[in-house]
């Protein structure tokens, strides 16, 4: 029996009508930025992987670091207990992280690193004796599939069976020049109940890499310090060089008081989530009142091995010749838009960083659902590229080490389907 034949008898695939699912091509091992099937034909993973693999399929060396930590401790209890990695990793990551970031929590995942966020705002409030419960989001934000996650993201497909019980939000229109003085007002009138605002800084990646300036989402930052709204930036998808900078926060002058991060966290190696925090935040949980305390934990909180992942990928991301990478992935993408932005066939195009993002004409449905998402993701794996459409919208988020020739492979496909559907 193959492993398409098994896979169907026992797997349920994620974000998949079972029913009429395309066959699922079994991987069977990856190298740099290709993966390989069963068959041994070659696709270039021109999305990461949904944008965790940021050096590149089994990296040597996080393999290497990976497997030296196997056979020390591969996990232990965290509360109550510590270990070297995880106090090494945050040691490094905090005064990357653009502000005054001064403690780590550890999750599993985004979405639960997203939930941690939450809960240390409205917590924050409530051990002040100042409750406010209340959040603003942005109106197309996606910021994972748990409860509190579901609740701050843009109500869609993804949310339809679970509206009902999800808690109210205030949702507002991504920021620009001629809003950005009515959201401000929205803030400022609503400021005596906002806990926080949470935000994916400069893109919006799932509600369809949607891309809008700095500026604009300072001011807002700006008004939040002012009237105490304390301000979460979802870095899961924009951390770790994604948008040209380390962090995407890097490009404002206004700080986010928690990060959330994720993906690219381990360079695609495991499943680790990161929720950081200023001290004020922090500070706002010591008490005597064990009440206050931050009841939330995961049974592989702070594994090691995946901490010994990060810092594995920490080391890689900042050689000189990662940084090189990205902007030489960023200047292809902006050369390759020139190009092609007036094609017929385009209706916007995009790029922020190492993301460039593509919406095709169509007629009918134009979101997640759109018929050409299936006719555009079959084209792509023909030419042994895998490029997952978000229904008309196809994006380039490749890992770092992807070279020139490949790179023009892509672009030369997208041209071909511009072309020929």
């Amino acid at each position: 029996m193959s492993l398409i034949e098994r896979d169907s008898k026992v797997i349920w695939h994620p974000y998949t009508q079972m029913k009429n699912a395309l066959p699922h091509i079994p991987i069977v091992r990856g190298e740099g930025v290709y993966v390989f099937d069963e068959n041994g034909r070659r696709y270039i993973d021109a999305i990461s992987s949904w944008w965790v693999n940021i050096h590149g399929h089994a990296h040597p060396y996080i393999a290497e670091q990976v497997s030296a930590q196997l056979k020390v401790l591969e996990h232990v209890i965290f509360a109550g207990f510590t270990h070297e990695p995880a106090i090494r990793l945050a040691e490094r990551l905090l005064p990357l992280l653009p502000g005054k970031q001064a403690k780590v929590f550890y999750t599993d995942n985004g979405s639960t690193a997203v939930e941690v966020a939450l809960k240390m705002c409205l917590q924050y409030w409530d051990n002040r004796a100042k409750p406010k419960t209340k959040i603003l989001a942005f109106k197309n934000a996606y910021h994972g599939d748990t409860f509190g996650a579901m609740s701050v993201s843009g109500r869609s497909i993804f949310t339809n069976a679970f509206n009902d019980l999800l808690f109210d939000v205030e949702f507002i229109d991504l920021p620009n020049q001629d809003n950005i003085e009515r959201l401000k007002a929205q803030i400022l009138k609503l400021k005596s109940e906002l806990a926080c605002f949470i935000f994916e800084p400069l893109i919006l990646g799932s509600g369809g890499m949607l891309m809008y300036e700095a500026t604009y989402l300072d001011e807002l930052l700006a008004v939040c310090k002012e009237v105490e709204v304390l301000t979460i930036a979802d870095e899961v998808m924009t951390g770790f060089g994604r948008t040209g900078t380390y962090f995407a926060c890097e490009k404002l002058e206004n700080k986010p008081d928690i990060f959330c991060l994720s993906k690219g966290l381990t360079g695609g190696t495991m499943p680790l989530g990161i929720t950081t925090c200023t001290n004020e935040i922090f500070e706002a949980f010591l008490s005597d009142d064990k009440l206050k305390t931050l009841y939330h934990g995961h049974s592989f909180t702070a594994n090691p091995i995946a901490c010994v992942a990060s810092l594995a990928s920490l080391d890689i991301l900042l050689q000189s010749e990662t940084l090189q990478n990205i902007k030489r992935i960023e200047a292809r993408h902006a050369g390759f838009l020139k190009e092609i932005k007036t094609h017929p066939k385009i209706k916007t195009s995009r790029q922020t960083g190492t993301i460039l993002a593509i919406e095709w004409v169509t007629v009918g449905e134009t979101s997640y659902l759109s018929n050409l998402r299936n006719i555009l993701y079959t084209y792509f794996l023909d030419k042994g590229i895998i490029l997952r459409p978000l229904g008309n919208i196809i994006y380039i988020l490749p890992p770092y080490v992807i070279s020139d020739e490949d790179l023009d492979y892509v672009y030369d496909a997208i041209r071909s389907a511009l072309d020929e559907i």
